[in-house]
């Protein structure tokens, strides 16, 4: 039974609401009249009612009980906060354009990660789409959209939300985010959206009360976990592949991002997350449309994008965070937390070649071995960044790249990422450098729940030697000095550097050998002792070849054997991204020694 409000006739809705512990389910229209229409219920658990002459946005509750009303856990949209009634919202009247619309391939995606808040001054859906011809230009073809389901008050990272179907009402609601992914569409970008399938935000969640949604067989960071199997588990996992469909169907997202996987607890026979790729695999199918399944994961585990025949979940590709560490680590010398499980240019190198860093190796930071061998799966099946919302918004000081290293590392680090084989996903203004931080920012409403997380954001600091008092996520201040300063992007270093990002996507997209995502035609050199890598990729009509030198140092390599003659396409030292001027010829042999400045990053392609 399809959860939620669902229009079946002009003005004629049909509620549906799964509460199984309830004896008395009523339907409380708020407004446009003031009326309770009374439930029948179903064994297994399942309340409806239909009620006719009803607005596109009429106020509703559900009276359970006879007693207190809540809002709809599958509520469309809550227009007025987590606390106030559900708005029903007729999916099928919006006017979409996008009915010849077909996303680029995944081994073709630049994904950009987005969060709506603070991505702009207004930080709402209608704000982002002027700025798509940007980003366009830029060379992205991939929008991911950090969560927009419905969290309390205005500002937060939206991973405290707590109506899965409800699209944010301060970012502009069921409407604004439509409009967006049309927009999206017609400017050529597929769109993704984190969704958070782990657990809920502890504001507004009214969950317990209708439905044994939460298990205490387990326990998450953020609390309870959801129960996928447990008793009574089918009506939860029902709920959450109702929300994916969702998703797909009534906003037209051509793929979702599933958030920390690995705090998805499940131990039956078919995990959710099989049973998952299994129902929008099947929808996919139907609709005739791609659709991509990303997972968040720190297990560095395969069976969650190993295909289903093979034991595997079958996602289309994850996240991997090793390289992410492994790069951080070389270039700003961090060692703390997590950071302590990388050592040098040699973890960089195995990120580059094998995926994972950590595939059955002992970790000194989790005191066990950890991960499983990746070398045997495609590389598009890796999602990689420099920096993203977690690396940079857990920071205590929630600072970027562009604050940690020089200007010339930051060149250095985006040529070796998007001149990889792998999926490279860019993070908001990380293009041109920007300097704002991303702190980590909410807005309860609860006293007692605001020092919780206050204290709860130093105790997640304890592991790091960070001094200092972290910024008040509460505070209005933390969150306007997370925005982007778009002002900057065209001026000095930052137009340079955004202009070098742009030509590494430019040569990514139309050279045959980095666009041919292949590990076999790839050969990685690593001079531990100088820290430098050399990497080789070529398919039968082109080769290309890159140095990067991670040292801050100037360093001299040179290779075993000559192999034709090349000529420079990038030189991360040259002026037109304010270099400081390259020794390198723009033609070499590379018999003779490579002279390398600090942080130099240089490519070549062979003449045929």
């Amino acid at each position: 039974m399809t959860l939620g409000p669902q229009w079946i006739s002009s003005g004629q809705v049909t509620f549906t609401v799964w509460a199984p512990l309830r004896e008395r389910m009523e339907l409380h229209v708020v407004s446009p009249r003031d009326a309770v229409y009374p439930m029948d219920k179903n064994e297994q658990g399942y309340w409806q009612v239909t009620v006719a002459a009803l607005d596109a946005d009429a106020r509703y509750l559900y009276r359970l009980d006879g007693g207190e009303e809540r809002p709809d856990p599958a509520s469309p949209y809550q227009p007025d906060g987590v606390h106030k009634p559900s708005a029903t919202v007729n999916h099928a009247a919006f006017a979409w354009t996008d009915a010849d619309w077909r996303p680029p391939a995944l081994a073709d995606w630049i994904i950009y990660e987005l969060h709506v808040g603070t991505f702009t001054a207004e930080g709402t859906f209608a704000s982002v789409i002027p700025r798509l011809p940007e980003l366009r230009d830029l060379g992205i073809n991939t929008i991911e959209l950090l969560p927009v389901a419905q969290f309390p008050g205005d500002r937060n990272w939206g991973y405290d939300g707590v109506y899965p179907y409800a699209a944010q009402n301060s970012y502009g609601g069921p409407h604004g985010l439509k409009a967006l992914v049309d927009a999206c569409h017609k400017e050529g970008f597929a769109v993704v959206l984190d969704v958070v399938y782990n657990h809920l935000g502890p504001e507004g969640n009214y969950l317990h009360g209708y439905a044994p949604y939460f298990t205490r067989k387990y326990h998450t960071p953020w609390g309870e976990a959801l129960n996928f199997d447990d008793a009574d588990n089918g009506g939860v996992r029902e709920y959450f592949i109702q929300n994916a469909l969702h998703w797909l169907r009534d906003y037209h997202m051509d793929g979702l991002r599933l958030d920390a996987v690995h705090a998805i607890f499940d131990q039956s026979a078919k995990p959710f997350l099989q049973e998952l790729h299994e129902k929008v695999t099947d929808w996919s199918a139907q609709q005739d449309r791609q659709v991509i399944l990303i997972a968040e994961s720190d297990l560095n585990d395969v069976r969650v994008i190993r295909s289903r025949d093979r034991g595997g979940f079958g996602l289309e590709t994850q996240w991997s965070d090793d390289f992410h560490h492994a790069v951080h680590t070389v270039l700003t010398g961090e060692r703390d937390g997590y950071y302590a499980d990388f050592r040098d240019i040699r973890d960089v190198h195995k990120a580059l070649t094998d995926s994972f860093v950590y595939d059955w190796r002992y970790s000194v930071h989790r005191r066990r071995y950890h991960g499983s061998r990746a070398a045997e799966c495609p590389p598009e099946q890796f999602v990689i960044s420099l920096q993203n919302h977690d690396q940079v918004g857990n920071r205590m000081f929630g600072e970027r790249l562009s604050k940690l290293v020089p200007f010339e590392a930051q060149k250095l680090a985006a040529g070796v990422m998007l001149l990889s084989p792998y999926i490279p996903m860019i993070f908001m203004g990380e293009e041109y450098g920007e300097e704002t931080p991303f702190y980590y920012f909410v807005s309860h409403s609860d006293a007692g729940l605001i020092d919780a997380v206050r204290n709860g954001r130093r105790e997640e600091f304890a592991a790091f030697q960070w001094r200092g008092e972290p910024p008040d996520p509460q505070a209005a201040e933390t969150f306007a000095a997370s925005k982007l300063n778009w002002e900057s992007r065209d001026t000095g270093r930052h137009g340079a550097l955004r202009a070098y990002w742009r030509e590494l996507i430019r040569l990514r997209r139309t050279c045959p050998a980095l666009k041919n995502l292949s590990r076999e035609n790839m050969k990685i050199v690593c001079w531990e002792s100088e820290n430098v890598l050399y990497c080789k990729r070529w398919t039968d009509s082109d080769v290309v070849a890159w140095f990067a030198n991670f040292s801050p140092q100037p360093q001299s390599v040179a290779l075993d054997r000559r192999d034709g003659q090349w000529v420079s396409l990038i030189d991360s030292y040259h002026g037109p991204w304010s270099g400081p001027g390259s020794s390198l010829n723009n033609e070499t042999g590379f018999a003779e020694t490579i002279s390398l400045g600090p942080y130099q990053f240089a490519l070549y392609q062979r003449k045929l």
